[in-house]
């Protein structure tokens, strides 16, 4: 019933203006998006730059993280490099190791596969920042998980 009422006093106001109907304004209005086809190395290469820019706020590095996890892909470790260097920049540490949990993550099934092999390519960055990973930390282990009653004797 809203609806209704709205696009009555929406219609009311169209005609007072000298507009016809939605029907010709909805051409007028329609925004095409074109996608570009970015190559792999077009798309590591725009978020490197992205992370590896001075004036990087902790907002943006932050949309960019969200961006790049909500994707349908693993980072390439070269990007990885370029956020933990951009997290050291913005003296987040918080970040770097929540940003490392969420590529842990995002390897799914393959997490045996693909995320030591990321560490491996990632850790003299980690060294060089004095970063340690969710699993140094001690952040992949649940910390007040009682001892299941079946174990104790």
């Amino acid at each position: 019933m809203l609806r209704f009422a709205a696009g009555r006093v929406l219609g009311g106001l169209r005609s007072a203006a000298g507009l016809k109907n939605s029907q010709s304004m909805v051409g007028a209005m329609v925004v095409r998006h074109s996608h570009s086809n970015e190559t792999d190395e077009e798309f590591d290469s725009r978020y490197e730059a992205y992370f590896n820019r001075p004036e990087i706020d902790g907002w943006e590095a932050r949309k960019a993280m969200n961006d790049l996890l909500g994707m349908d892909l693993v980072p390439e470790p070269k990007i990885i490099v370029s956020a933990l260097k951009a997290c050291r920049r913005l003296n987040d540490y918080a970040l770097a190791v929540r940003f490392l949990e969420g590529v842990k993550d995002k390897c799914g099934d393959k997490t045996n596969e693909i995320y030591p092999y990321l560490l491996q390519e990632i850790r003299p960055t980690l060294t060089e920042l004095g970063i340690d990973t969710p699993e140094e930390l001690g952040y992949d282990q649940p910390e007040l998980a009682l001892k299941s009653v079946y174990d104790m004797h």
